[in-house]
């Protein structure tokens, strides 16, 4: 005779105020134990009790250009990916599966709002993006794009659906109204390096220099003001004096509220090929145009990366990941505002063979975000 448990006689009402009071990353850990928990915990009226409820804030990874190329030759036989993430509080790794979108190769690129944004194989042959909430399995998909726009494009995203697609020629933007994109000219100065989206500004930096000496300059830009192919301003002060010029390939990260980071490698000198010391992340404040220094990378950890051949960076907020080739693990600088100050470590267990060039973006996950 088969017996049940005691908790499946529970009205579904009550098990929703039970489970209710759980953590996002509880309710996660409650869904994987059994297909009734599963059935309970996803079903829409349980949604909706959760709209009070923090996000889980999480660093969602890309895969590695090796992984990806080496994914997309076997897509045939293995047609569905993961976003694996990182949940820095637990120092855990885990994985959404994306086996719900019914496209061929897709690649998480970004996130916001509790959304993530997947390049996936249309069938005109073409690319599309892909808006879904992997916790709740759902998805949208946005007008189909040529494969350029995958390869040569930025994908930028903000609140209400905001998506750009941005090269250094052009930018397609859409807004969550009507079937297509509109597309601007984007009037850059040069190939934009790390544009990031901050509210309804845009901000990249943009080379001046000289073809043997780069001058790296921060360009910004509203989306109104790019709607009508306007052009970017420089954004600069004279107190901000030589801040560029002690920077080695800088880049752009979207810090928190009104705030932006720029991460480089600290030049030793301003000869031509000087050496770096170290990693520096600087914050601008936007409100008051003023920076200020927040994290220096220790010499122990920096020299893993002055070793590697080249590095990447990415996160969001209050955190920073940097990967490196034969690195085998990721750096992690993680600012708290109770302390004041960032904290360094080194996070492992990277999925895959851990070898590649990572990319990233901030992932604040959350059951009510729809797409």
């Amino acid at each position: 005779m088969e017996t049940t448990s005691l908790i499946h006689h529970l009205p579904q009402d009550s098990l929703h105020q039970i489970f209710s009071s759980l953590s996002v990353r509880e309710i996660l850990i409650c869904r994987s134990l059994s297909k009734f928990f599963n059935q309970i915990l996803t079903s829409p009226s349980f949604i909706n009790l959760l709209s009070l409820k923090p996000p889980l804030n999480l660093i969602g990874l890309r895969p590695s250009h090796h992984h990806h190329h080496h994914h997309h030759r076997i897509v045939v036989s293995s047609p569905h990916s993961y976003l694996h993430v990182y949940d820095s509080d637990l120092n855990q790794w885990m994985k959404f599966a994306f086996d719900f979108i019914p496209f061929r190769s897709p690649i998480p690129v970004a996130s916001s709002g509790g959304i993530v944004y997947l390049w996936v194989d249309s069938p005109d042959s073409g690319k599309s993006l892909v808006l879904c909430n992997p916790l709740t399995r759902r998805f949208q998909v946005l007008p189909a794009l040529g494969s350029a726009w995958s390869r040569h494009g930025t994908v930028l995203v903000g609140p209400v659906n905001r998506v750009l697609v941005l090269t250094e020629l052009a930018c397609l933007y859409f807004n969550g109204v009507g079937d297509s994109w509109q597309k601007f000219s984007s009037n850059l100065v040069s190939k934009p390096r790390s544009p990031i989206l901050v509210f309804d500004s845009l901000f990249a930096l943009c080379d001046v220099g000289s073809p043997w000496r780069s001058q790296w300059k921060l360009f910004s830009c509203t989306l109104t003001v790019l709607e009508k192919s306007q052009g970017w301003k420089r954004l600069e002060k004279h107190e901000w004096g030589d801040i560029f010029d002690i920077l080695k390939r800088p880049r752009l990260i979207r810090g928190n509220g009104r705030r932006i980071l720029m991460v480089g490698g600290l030049k030793s000198s301003f000869s031509l090929n000087a050496s770096c010391s170290t990693i520096l992340i600087l914050r601008l404040d936007l409100e008051t145009l003023e920076w200020d220094e927040v994290g220096r990378m220790p010499t122990d950890m920096f020299k893993s990366f002055q070793e590697s051949s080249k590095f990447k960076v990415f996160g969001g907020g209050d955190r920073v990941c940097f990967s490196g080739k034969r690195i085998g693990r990721l750096a992690m600088w993680n600012y708290s505002i109770k302390a004041g100050k960032g904290e360094w470590r080194w996070v492992d267990g990277i999925p895959g063979n851990g070898d590649g060039l990572y990319r990233g973006f901030e992932y604040d996950a959350r059951f009510t975000s729809a797409p």
